[in-house]
């Protein structure tokens, strides 16, 4: 069937997947991850604890305007007509039914249809497409083209700033220069790229040095205490990439492999996706021999293989991916409208259930600590509870205790000292010791609620010791988390010039 024929049920299916996406950014409570995020926007800063800053830069610019979910998810709402415009502009030189076919395998991609979340993620995938459009842009300019090479490199660079591995892509622009491309004047671009990208992260070295070297430390140190081979870890990594892709597709490919051997060899742009997608892709293959690949990584590499299949395969082949992926996006949302529909009680004998009624009924649980909220500092034990109820009552919740090794930004934004002498409220998912909150209060107090049958702990702490705490908690979390290496050169660090103004 070709597009004009199914052009009806194919705009009609569009357009209820963009109401839809419209509908769960506006109806999906903030999740954990994003009221983080959101705590980065409301605290602008050159960069943030776990990753660089540009999502919290992001964030800023769209509080500044509302703080409704719909309207803080809107990026991450538009982004699949974006990589969707790219994939069409990678393939028109193949003719509009090629272009087409490529826009909708990627709008129908798993991701393209459900996900909505405002995370780091977001303008890693953004910056990475732009990046890939600019430098395949060069590549097609009939003579040299610096200036496209080094605003690909810019882009590149602004995707760094969204996550570190956004530097796989540079990796595959290297190998993709050095391997495949035979113009001469390859080195010369890549040395425009590379002049390109290099400002974002000088930037992230100098604003480390003065800043304990937290993205350094979290991103290459803590996370990795544990990494080391696991069997599971390889497979989970191709089921992920699988499930994204979509396994139809990743069939195809291998099937059509006499068919991306000739477009590899006759068309510079299928060269180019391949490259640009494989390099990065095998990176993550070998990174999964030692430690889990997260799903949100692969996010900015998958559009790039509908581009390649829309590029090499035939299009009767096409066609058949299109109906699948078509068929795998409905029964998406077709689950999360029927999940959205189940009464809240549902989940009421999963562990997960308290969590689920601290997000979504937050204002329930919110209500219950009103009485206190003039005489108590209000904090949790767990970033992701802490962001998610302070997203919703637009105040502060600490981060009590030591936590782990993921979203410490609390470090810098809680003023332990200040606390002496103070009330804290310690909201618990759960039950909760008094013995185990003593050594930090002159007197404590356990008060339990119920809400939605869910239990949760009040722990009512009176007059904070800081001296305790910081003998029982900074102290540990200075040798968990900071541990800086003597080879670094540092600037500045706000923990130990807080805490531990002997250094470090």
């Amino acid at each position: 069937m070709s597009i004009p024929r199914r052009r009806p049920w194919l705009w009609g299916g569009l357009l209820a997947l963009l109401v839809f996406r419209g509908w769960f950014a506006a109806t999906l409570p903030m999740t954990g991850d994003e009221a983080y995020f959101v705590l980065w926007g409301e605290h602008p800063a050159g960069g943030y604890y776990d990753h660089p800053p540009m999502v919290g830069w992001w964030l800023s610019a769209l509080l500044a305007v509302s703080r409704a979910e719909a309207w803080l998810r809107l990026p991450a709402v538009l982004l699949p007509l974006l990589l969707a415009w790219g994939a069409w502009w990678l393939v028109r030189p193949q003719g509009h039914e090629r272009a087409r076919l490529a826009a909708l395998l990627v709008l129908l991609q798993p991701v393209s249809v459900w996900n909505v979340l405002i995370t780091t993620d977001t303008p890693v995938v953004l910056f990475s497409l732009l990046s890939v459009l600019a430098y395949v842009a060069a590549q097609r300019a009939p003579s040299p083209a610096p200036g496209w090479h080094a605003l690909a490199g810019l882009l590149l660079g602004a995707a760094f700033l969204g996550k570190y591995f956004a530097a796989l892509l540079g990796f595959a622009y290297l190998a993709h220069i050095a391997l495949a491309r035979r113009d001469a004047g390859r080195w010369t671009a890549f040395l425009a790229l590379l002049a390109g990208a290099l400002p974002a992260p000088l930037y992230n070295l100098w604003w480390n040095s003065g800043h304990c070297w937290v993205n350094i430390l979290f991103n290459f140190m803590n996370r990795h205490d544990k990494a080391g081979f696991d069997w599971a870890n390889p497979p989970l990594y191709l089921v992920s990439l699988a499930y994204l892709a979509t396994p139809w597709l990743l069939l195809a490919l291998w099937r059509g492999r006499s068919h991306l051997r000739q477009a590899w060899r006759m068309n510079p742009d299928a060269q180019a996706a391949g490259w640009l997608a494989a390099v990065p892709l095998a990176l993550f293959a070998l990174m999964s021999l030692l430690r889990p690949v997260g799903l949100h990584w692969l996010l900015a590499f998958v559009p790039l293989l509908a581009v390649l299949a829309a590029l090499a395969l035939p299009l009767p082949a096409l066609d058949r991916l299109l109906r699948w992926s078509a068929l795998f996006a409905a029964a998406h949302l077709a689950a999360i409208v029927a999940l959205a529909l189940l009464p809240l009680q549902t989940w009421q004998k999963t562990r997960l259930y308290d969590g689920i009624v601290l997000t979504v009924r937050a204002d329930d649980l919110l209500a219950q600590l009103q009485p206190y909220r003039d005489d108590y500092l209000f904090a949790m034990e767990s970033y992701s509870s802490a962001a998610t109820l302070a997203y919703n009552a637009g105040r502060p919740f600490a981060v009590f205790g030591e936590g782990s090794m993921h979203a410490r930004e609390d470090d810098f934004l809680t003023d332990w000292r200040a606390q002496d002498g103070r009330n804290v409220l310690i909201l618990r998912k759960g039950g909760a010791e008094p013995e185990a909150y003593a050594p930090f209060f002159r007197t404590v107090e356990i008060r339990e609620i119920t809400l939605h049958g869910a239990r949760f702990s009040l722990v009512l702490g009176r007059g904070f010791d800081y001296a305790g705490y910081h003998e029982r908690v900074l102290s540990r979390v200075r040798e968990r988390f900071y541990r800086i290496p003597d080879w670094l050169p540092q600037r500045a660090c706000g923990f130990f010039e807080r805490y531990f103004p002997e250094g470090r």
